[in-house]
C-alpha cells in the first residue's frame, strides 16, 4: 500500500488548481504518435485523458498509425514507398492503413473501457465516439510522383464533433477521410489533428511525439528543448529549417505547429511520450515538459491591479507562514495594490514585489519580493527586481533598500550593501521592528 503524504500532497494539488479551473470546459485535440501505442504507452495515456476528461475537459483524440501500417504491409510482403515527406498510399497499402486503423480503433476503446478497481480508471465512465467526420481530397500527381490514395483533409464536421463533446464523449479520429463519391483516403494523423484543432478553434492541441520538443539549437538535437516559442519565431525558426522528411526532423511537427497557431489555436504542444504522464505535465505545470507554441509570449512582468490580489495573496502565504516575509493582511494589500509588480504567466501569478517611496529622502522600499518554489532558479527574482528598479528610477529615487532576515546573500549578490537601521527614512525607521532585527541593505541607483 503506497503513502499519501498531506505535507506534499496538499502543497501540490493545490498548486495545480488555477490550471483546472483555467482548462474546465475548454477543448483540447490530442494528437498521438503511432509510434507510442507501439511502445506500450496507450494504457497510461487513457488513465490520463480520463482524468483529464473528468475535469470538465472536452477531448478529442487523433491517431496516428505509422508502425502499424508498416508492419502491416510486411506481412502483406510489400514495400512502403514515400515522397516528400509522406506516404505513397498504393491499393495494397490502403488495404494495410484500413486494417491498421481498424485494430487501433478497437485497442483505443477498450483502453478506455477498462475500470478495475484500485486503477487510475476506477469508477470512470469514458464513451468513445468516431465517425466518418473528416472528408478529403486528394494529393494528387506532385513532381511527377502520384499519391494515389493519399490524401489532405479538406473538411472537418465541426459541428457533428462539439455535439458528441457537449454530450461527454471523447471523439476519436482516424487518419482517413472520404470524399464526397466514397472514395477513402490515407491522411496523416498531423494534418488530421491540426485541422481539426482549427475548425473547433480548440484552446490547446497537443501533439505527443517521439521528439522531446523543438531544440534550442536545430543543428543539436540533444540539446536543451526551448519551452516556448512565439509564432514569429517558431516562422522564422520554420523558414530556416529544411523540408522534413522523417518525424524526428525538427521541422515534422512544427510546420502542423505553427499551422495550427496561425489559424487560431491558442497553445500548440509537442511534448514527448517517453515521460510518463507528459500530456499532464504540459497541461498543469508551469514549464512543462515540452515545447508549447503560442502567438505571444504567455509570460508578462507587469504592474499589478485589483484583479492580483488574490493571487499575490496565496502566492506569499507560504512565505509569511515560516517567518521570510512580514504578514500582510488582505486590507493592506487592496489599499497598496497599485506599488505592486506581478510576473504571470498564463493567468496564473509567479512572482510579485512592492515598490514604497519615501521621497522625501530619495530612496524607496523594496517589500515582499516573491517568487514561487516553482519557478524558482530560473530568473523571475532578477526580472522582478529590474522592474522595480524601473519604476524607482522613473519616481527620480537615488536607491531602493530592503529589510530582510534570511536573504541577506542573494541581495549582495546584486548590487546591496548593508547599512545600520538608522540609515532608514525616519518614516520607516518608526516603523522598524527591533525584535525581527532585519537587516537593511540599500542600493544605489545609477
Amino acid at each position: 500500500m503506497s503513502l499519501v503524504f498531506p505535507h506534499t500532497f496538499v502543497p501540490w494539488f493545490r498548486s495545480v488548481a488555477p490550471y483546472i479551473h483555467a482548462h474546465r470546459g475548454k477543448t483540447f485535440v490530442v494528437a498521438i504518435a503511432g509510434e507510442a501505442i507501439a511502445a506500450g504507452k496507450l494504457a497510461t495515456l487513457a488513465q490520463d485523458l480520463a482524468l483529464i476528461h473528468a475535469m470538465g475537459i472536452k477531448i478529442v483524440l487523433v491517431h496516428g498509425f505509422r508502425p502499424q501500417v508498416e508492419e502491416q504491409l510486411r506481412a502483406k510482403g510489400h514495400r512502403s514507398r514515400f515522397s516528400h515527406g509522406m506516404r505513397v498510399t498504393d491499393a495494397v497499402a490502403l488495404d494495410g492503413a484500413q486494417e491498421a486503423a481498424g485494430q487501433l480503433r478497437y485497442e483505443i476503446e477498450a483502453a478506455f473501457s477498462q475500470g478495475l478497481p484500485n486503477t487510475p480508471m476506477a469508477g470512470s465512465q469514458v464513451r468513445v465516439v468516431s465517425g466518418n467526420f473528416i472528408t478529403a481530397r486528394p494529393v494528387g500527381i506532385v513532381d511527377g510522383v502520384d499519391f494515389q490514395h493519399t490524401g489532405l483533409v479538406r473538411k472537418i464536421d465541426a459541428t457533428g464533433i462539439r455535439r458528441a463533446v457537449e454530450f461527454g464523449a471523447i471523439v476519436l479520429l482516424s487518419p482517413f477521410g472520404f470524399s464526397p463519391t466514397g472514395e477513402a483516403f490515407n491522411l496523416s494523423m498531423e494534418d488530421v489533428a491540426c485541422s481539426a484543432a482549427i475548425a473547433l478553434q480548440a484552446d490547446k492541441l497537443l501533439y505527443l511525439t517521439e521528439v522531446r520538443g523543438i531544440p534550442l539549437d536545430p543543428a543539436d538535437p540533444d540539446s536543451d528543448i526551448d519551452q516556448e516559442l512565439a509564432l514569429a519565431d517558431a516562422r522564422k525558426l520554420l523558414a530556416a529549417l529544411p523540408n522534413p522528411v522523417q518525424p524526428t526532423d525538427t521541422a515534422f511537427y512544427l510546420q502542423h505547429a505553427v499551422k495550427a497557431a496561425e489559424g487560431g489555436v491558442e497553445r500548440v504542444h509537442i511534448v514527448p511520450f517517453s515521460v510518463d504522464g507528459s500530456v499532464l505535465i504540459e497541461s498543469f505545470t508551469h514549464d512543462g515538459v515540452g515545447t508549447m507554441i503560442v502567438d505571444e509570449k504567455l509570460e508578462s512582468l507587469r504592474e499589478a491591479g485589483p484583479d492580483d490580489i488574490g493571487g499575490i495573496l496565496q502566492l506569499i502565504e507560504p512565505f509569511e507562514r515560516d517567518g521570510t516575509l512580514v504578514k500582510r493582511d488582505r486590507t493592506e494589500i487592496e489599499r497598496d495594490i497599485g506599488v505592486y509588480s506581478v510576473i504571470e504567466h498564463d493567468g496564473v501569478i509567479f512572482g510579485c514585489a512592492a515598490l514604497y517611496p519615501y521621497p522625501e529622502a530619495r530612496t524607496g522600499e523594496m517589500a515582499a519580493l516573491t517568487v514561487s518554489p516553482q519557478v524558482q532558479g530560473q530568473g523571475d527574482g532578477e526580472r522582478i527586481l529590474k522592474r522595480i528598479e524601473q519604476r524607482a528610477r522613473a519616481e527620480r529615487l537615488d536607491s531602493i533598500f530592503v529589510l530582510t532576515t534570511r536573504t541577506m546573500h542573494w541581495f549582495i549578490k546584486r548590487g546591496f550593501v548593508p547599512v545600520e537601521p538608522e540609515w532608514l527614512p525616519d518614516a520607516r525607521k518608526r516603523k522598524y521592528n527591533w525584535d525581527r532585527r532585519s537587516q537593511v541593505l540599500v542600493k544605489k541607483l545609477a
